[in-house]
């Protein structure tokens, strides 16, 4: 058996023929930068999402203490002094988020230029709430609002794989083992859709109600696969988002979700 070495530290011996103290001096390590951006404070406070405060910004309608935020990138510990149209902003309070039943015939936007309903004309007075995802204006069903625009970004994040299940009432001829393949994923002119789980519900005639599942939720995803197949969609409702159903909520109606099923949930996310 081998003696064990003793650790030993050892110090750099200065080159023969060279003066330690004439050696070059190093380098200061950089500054941590402290606090956040002021786009993600101002996201998690529910002022807007990310993009929508930097267009505000490029807008001159953020200011600091007087002065016009020029960048997003802009680091802060807090929103002190943070001005949005002249208006003070108040600190992020914890986020909440709330079940929507969308109705068919509205549209997933603050406003539309051409005039259309949006779903702010649907919801009842009440605080600040930004959509997670869209729901295009023929579809109906769930859609999650929460007041915390770094909740919203989390949700929508492809890498997260949260999934989303539809019902679709469709018009045609498709067979179980077709929408089976679409479990492999499946490019459609050029846009490629990753796995999809379908299943065939009741049939009557050449009418049938198919169940959808996908974590993508790319635009018009799955009225683009069914109609890959020849089918026509007559209504199309999203009965869940992640652990989250629309159960039975009225259309129009929106309900918070409990605090602790939130918390649950954000911390699968991590």
């Amino acid at each position: 058996m081998t003696d064990k070495i003793p650790d030993k530290k050892y110090s750099a011996k200065p080159t023969p023929g060279t003066d330690p103290s004439k050696a070059p001096a190093r380098a200061k390590e950089p500054a941590v930068r402290e606090g956040q951006r002021i786009a993600k404070l101002l996201a998690r406070a529910g002022v807007a999402s990310r993009r929508e405060i930097e267009r505000m910004i490029e807008a001159g309608r953020i200011s600091l203490n007087g002065d016009l935020v020029e960048h997003p990138s802009l680091l802060l510990k807090n929103l002190t002094g943070i001005t949005v149209d002249g208006k003070p902003v108040a600190e992020p309070s914890p986020a909440k988020l709330f079940r929507f039943h969308k109705p068919n015939g509205v549209i997933t936007a603050e406003r539309d230029a051409s005039g259309k309903r949006t779903i702010y004309d649907v919801l009842p007075p009440m605080e600040r709430v930004m959509p997670i995802g869209r729901l295009d204006m023929n579809t109906e069903g769930l859609l999650l609002m929460t007041t915390d625009g770094e909740f919203k970004r989390e949700m929508e994040l492809p890498k997260n794989g949260i999934e989303r299940t539809y019902r679709a009432r469709t018009f045609g001829e498709v067979s179980q083992n077709q929408l089976e393949e679409l479990y492999k994923g499946i490019t459609i002119e050029g846009m490629h859709y990753g796995p999809i789980t379908a299943n065939l519900e009741r049939r009557t005639g050449r009418n049938q109600w198919i169940e959808m599942t996908l974590t993508e939720g790319k635009n018009r995803e799955v009225r683009r696969v069914l109609e890959h197949f020849g089918l026509e969609v007559s209504r199309l409702i999203r009965i869940s988002y992640g652990p989250f159903a629309l159960g039975d909520l009225a259309k129009g109606e929106i309900e918070a979700v409990r605090r602790h099923d939130l918390v649950k949930f954000r911390k699968s996310l991590k």
